[in-house]
Parts: structure tokens; C-alpha cells; sequence
């Protein structure tokens, strides 16, 4: 099982408002090919403060029926498992940011992926490079 960052569903679903450069569509594409992974049937996992992140920007860019679409495909999903966060858990990221220089929600994601014995990220945040005994994929 890996982690999926936020920003692999927002390069996926967003429209780009201009023509996109070759390393943006590289990254867009990529993100469209984990994102068809995971509707076939790859597991992964996701806080649902990273859910909410990518509810709102959708539901900002594309509107209401896409988020809350997006949000039941995820909820109702038996391959993407959502944890739960409390403010514990945030207590705990906001030292970890801190100390690493990188964002709370950042932050939070690197913990419960050590807690839940995960250690490999879908992301395009190059942050996560800073925290070491994690595998960033894609490798771009």
C-alpha cells in the first residue's frame, strides 16, 4: 500500500487555464496514469485532511457535483483506505514540520505513513525528498 498525496488527484482532475509546458504535462499525465491505478483497483491510502484538500480545490475549479463525485468514489472505495485525523495527530506533525522545515500537512502524511507501516508517497511535493526513509514516487 502507498500514501497519495493530495496534489496526484488535483494534477489528474484540474483543468489548466493555459497551455501546459512538457514537465507540467509530464507531471499531469502521470498523475492521470496512478489515478487510473488506483480506480482499477491499487491500494492506498489517505488522511482525510488530504481528502478535504482536494474536495475543496475541486469543488472550487470544477464545482460541487465533481467534488462531492470525487468524494464518494474515495469514501465508498475498498482499495483506498481514509484515516482519520485529531488534533493529536496535528500536535505531533506541527513539531515534525518544524523541525524539517516542511509543511503540517506534510507533515501529518510522513506520520501516519510510519504508523501504518507504509513508506512509499504519491506526490509531486519535492518536501518529502527532506524526511529520507520514504520512497517519493514518481521518480520525476
Amino acid at each position: 500500500m502507498k500514501f497519495v498525496d493530495s496534489n496526484i488527484f488535483l494534477h489528474a482532475y484540474l483543468v489548466p487555464r493555459r497551455t501546459l509546458t512538457k514537465d507540467e504535462q509530464r507531471v499531469k499525465d502521470e498523475a492521470k496514469a496512478i489515478v487510473r491505478r488506483i480506480e482499477e483497483g491499487e491500494e492506498v491510502a489517505i488522511t482525510v485532511v488530504h481528502l478535504s484538500e482536494v474536495v475543496n480545490v475541486v469543488e472550487a475549479g470544477l464545482g460541487i457535483k465533481e467534488s462531492l463525485g470525487f468524494l464518494a468514489w474515495v469514501v465508498t472505495s475498498e482499495n483506498v483506505k481514509v484515516y482519520s485525523v485529531g488534533a493529536k495527530d496535528y500536535e505531533a506533525a506541527l513539531l515534525l514540520a518544524k523541525e524539517k522545515e516542511i509543511g503540517a500537512n506534510d507533515a501529518l502524511a510522513y506520520l501516519f505513513m510510519k504508523a501504518h507501516g507504509i513508506s512509499e508517497i504519491y506526490t509531486f511535493d519535492k518536501h518529502f525528498k527532506k524526511l529520507g526513509d520514504i520512497t517519493k514516487l514518481p521518480e520525476m
